[in-house]
């Protein structure tokens, strides 16, 4: 299981460009395998990782995710072509839908038939990554004989956010695999791994890639920790797609998913995740000082 760094979800290091470079350069100095940064409201995470990709030399690095409504798949495309360029191939493209109440209520755009949209959105994307051409006349969206081609051109991994049955199955059949947050350990084992794999085998595609996203400190305050993690990602325990998932675990909302503890028992939950097929391990430090900051980090950076 590869050890990954995530950016954006909660409060962590300067957010600047210049901070998030100098974060990204020391996690490849500490020996991290991935960079993973969420597209919010701040920085464009594609964009910005290209600028930390011309910064360092080895990190992996990945958007989780990127919503893919506010852009056409041909744009997307070429922008996450243009960033595995620039960072010698080293860029994985994980993008999702989003919530309504972004995508409709906040920026006007129609969220009716959202695995619909997500379908079409991968059989452009998909090829278009994979440097073929497309023609392609869907509900959604129309393409007439569109390849994108330059020098250096490398093609791009592809990950999706899938949480529901048939996203599951659509992202098992059209890609490399599935980036979650919220998704607990036994959801991933009993549902969200078995299911993916499935529609990957039926596609006669590899094993899917299963990038799962996890609020984690070090400390041995953990009620204070929780509490804590508790404020500060309460929203997404009132997300409905994250809310199911949480359900689905049994557990009230965040901080109850979150890994939190002393380093022997934070040991024992990522080798749990690795056992259970989880390849990569996206980690968002929600600590309440830097000096819990910086232990995390160090833990992460040890195993």
């Amino acid at each position: 299981m590869k050890m990954g760094l995530m950016l954006g979800a909660s409060d962590g290091p300067d957010g600047t460009i210049d901070g998030l470079v100098a974060a990204a350069q020391a996690a490849e100095t500490s020996g991290f395998d991935n960079l993973w940064m969420a597209n919010i409201f701040g920085l464009d995470a594609i964009s910005t990782l290209a600028i930390i990709g011309r910064e360092t030399r080895t990190i992996g690095l990945g958007t989780a995710v990127t919503p893919t409504y506010p852009r056409h798949p041909s744009a997307i495309a070429q922008q996450a072509l243009t960033t595995a360029a620039a960072t010698d191939g080293r860029f994985t493209l994980g993008i999702g839908l989003s919530h309504k109440v972004v995508i409709e209520d906040m920026l006007g755009m129609s969220y009716d038939k959202p695995a619909k949209h997500m379908k079409e959105y991968l059989e452009i994307l998909t090829p278009l990554l994979e440097g073929e051409a497309v023609t392609y006349k869907g509900e959604h969206y129309k393409i007439n004989n569109l390849k994108l081609s330059f020098p250096g051109m490398k093609p791009v991994p592809l990950l999706v956010a899938a949480l529901g049955p048939v996203m599951l199955k659509i992202a098992g059949g059209l890609a490399d695999g599935t980036v979650t947050w919220m998704t607990g350990p036994n959801t991933l084992a009993d549902y969200i791994i078995p299911s993916i794999n499935k529609a990957a085998s039926v596609a006669r595609r590899a094993p899917a890639r299963i990038a799962a996203g996890f609020p984690i400190v070090v400390t041995d305050d953990i009620s204070g920790a929780r509490e804590m993690i508790g404020k500060v990602l309460q929203i997404y325990g009132m997300l409905p797609s994250y809310r199911a998932m949480l359900d689905k675990e049994g557990v009230a909302g965040p901080a109850e998913l979150a890994l939190a503890g002393p380093e022997k028992k934070l040991k024992a939950d990522l080798q749990r995740l690795k056992d259970i097929g989880v390849t990569d391990f996206c980690g968002s430090i929600v600590a309440p000082d830097d000096a819990t900051y910086k232990r995390t980090l160090d833990f992460m950076a040890s195993v």
